[in-house]
């Protein structure tokens, strides 16, 4: 879990060398967060009055 700066102009910088392969970059509220996706699994964004609220990772395996 990392979060990303957002500068005083609203400008967002990404450094794709330091990201994860499969990721995920959500941004709410003026803020910036990125999130490692599962290899096998869901990632859920919750939301409430447009706005997110949690971020929830549901894995598995194959069987």
């Amino acid at each position: 879990m990392k979060d990303l700066e957002i500068d005083y102009q609203g400008l967002l910088s990404i450094d794709t060398i330091g990201l994860p392969i499969n990721c995920v970059v959500v941004i709410s509220e003026g803020k910036a967060k990125v999130r490692e996706l599962p290899e096998y699994g869901e990632y859920k964004i919750v939301t409430h009055q447009g706005k997110v609220r949690r971020m929830r990772r549901e894995e598995g395996e194959e069987f």
